[in-house]
């Protein structure tokens, strides 16, 4: 997308400057990328709610630790035979026909659902998959169209779709639940990603027209080059550091969201012992059958989840709107500094003082500010990159190296288990894994630095 410096700022440019700095004429691009990204989260999150309850009720906070690791293991296989379609094919083919066959899993989870097939697991190891595919895929989009410029003043407001997707999500999900039934839902997302296709193909027909460069038209309706992305993230330095950053902060989070699901299933349990000593005869305690049991279960878990989303998806909505830019801004990739300094903060508290309250509030904290500021420094990494590096590479880091800390973290949480680690342990664990990302961050700056004048330096030449 070529700078729009010399436009007039219309109305609409202003308005969305309130938030950011807005130039004349990217307004419109702007929006429909954050309308794009609304719709992706939307669809995401209408099902995600749904889904710990099944999780953790089926198997405990254990189970979901290793589940996640199994999606790592497909990632391994799917990221290049990605690589192998962006090499066949343009931008917008490829997002495109990639959408569309998330599009029919979804149909094919609901047919499978009506015929009485089990797909809780298989369906919890493809929406972990889904949702950072599509997600990785769209901002790979977003790297290609901006300019570094760009992308560092409008990126902040293009991820406020997402944020306030996410606070819709689990709404949606709630109003529809009881009139449709959840796998009715499944459909429903599959139409939100239908949207999703329509507005990336208006976006890149708008960008055609008006917005780009020459060369940009021409790389656009070219396919990628044949480099592999698992070769070009560990054959580059600066790429090979952000992976490994990838790596250890989903192996923190992956973590603080076991000792989270493991406090909150031993509150539940303690929930149906005291319905039980309420339910009592005089002298004599009454046992729960086990549906009724499993109904407390899930309807803590749920309800617990349902408003934890909530609060997460609020609070990085606003970090999004009001704050992320302006970071941005005054402080560039040194941004990336904020979000393990919450982490090393946070579970120090845990270790000492690991109850229910504490532990939620930290990790609203810790995930309001990855899905908010973390997520959208972690976009503008990518702007210095090749094409190939934004789609190829990006890909890898933001799929199988994101699953990789799961399995990291799955590895952890088995070893933990066996040697009867307290919730304090793991915590302590987390604070040094958070030491070793702030030495990661200092690495990704200097080299970013060096990446974006050397960008600069090749502009001029």
């Amino acid at each position: 997308m070529s700078s729009t410096q010399g436009e007039k700022r219309n109305a609409l440019d202003r308005l969305l400057g309130l938030f950011g700095e807005v130039r004349g004429g990217e307004a419109w691009t702007a929006i429909l990328l954050m309308l794009n990204l609304f719709f992706l989260l939307t669809g995401y999150l209408i099902i995600k709610t749904v889904r710990e309850p099944l999780i953790l009720a089926g198997g405990g906070a254990e189970l979901k630790s290793y589940a996640s690791a199994g999606q790592a293991l497909l990632l391994f296989l799917i990221v290049p035979a990605y690589g192998f379609l962006a090499s066949k094919v343009n931008r917008i083919k490829l997002i495109t026909w990639v959408t569309l066959f998330f599009i029919s899993n979804l149909i094919a989870f609901y047919i499978l659902a009506q015929l009485g097939v089990p797909i809780g697991l298989v369906f919890f190891l493809w929406v972990g998959i889904f949702n950072i595919f599509v997600v990785a895929q769209f901002w790979s989009f977003a790297n290609d169209l901006y300019t570094q410029e760009q992308g560092r003043r409008l990126f902040g407001i293009v991820a406020f779709g997402g944020s306030t997707g996410a606070i819709v999500g689990p709404r949606v999900a709630g109003w529809l639940l009881q009139p449709l039934g959840v796998f009715e839902l499944l459909l429903v997302a599959g139409a939100i990603l239908g949207g999703c296709i329509l507005i990336s193909n208006i976006v890149n027909a708008r960008e055609k027209i008006l917005g780009q460069t020459a060369a940009k038209k021409a790389a656009a309706e070219k396919p990628l080059g044949k480099e592999d992305g698992f070769k070009l993230v560990i054959s580059q330095r600066y790429l090979f550091f952000i992976a490994l950053l990838i790596i250890v902060l989903n192996l923190v989070n992956s973590t603080g969201e076991y000792i989270l699901g493991k406090i909150v299933t031993k509150e539940a349990q303690n929930k149906i012992a005291a319905v039980e000593q309420q339910a009592a005869a005089p002298g004599v305690a009454r046992v729960l059958t086990e549906r009724e049991r499993k109904k407390i279960e899930h309807d803590f878990i749920g309800e617990f989840y349902g408003n934890f989303y909530f609060w997460v998806s609020s609070l990085a909505a606003g970090i999004q709107l009001f704050l992320v830019s302006r970071i941005l801004k005054y402080f560039g990739v040194a941004a990336l500094f904020f979000l393990p300094a919450i982490a090393l903060g946070g579970y120090l508290l845990i270790a000492l003082l690991p109850v229910l309250a504490y532990i939620e509030s930290i990790k609203v904290l810790e995930n309001a500010a990855d899905y908010s500021l973390q997520n959208t420094v972690h976009q503008t990494l990518f702007l210095p990159t090749s094409r190939e590096a934004k789609y190829k590479a990006k890909a890898a880091i933001d799929t199988f190296f994101v699953r990789f800390g799961d399995v990291m973290s799955a590895i952890l949480v088995f070893l933990g288990a066996q040697l009867a680690l307290s919730v304090g342990a793991f915590a302590t664990v987390n604070i040094a894994m958070a030491v070793t990302w702030v030495l990661l961050a200092i690495g990704i700056t200097r080299q970013y630095k060096m990446l974006s004048l050397a960008h600069v330096n090749a502009s001029k030449g």
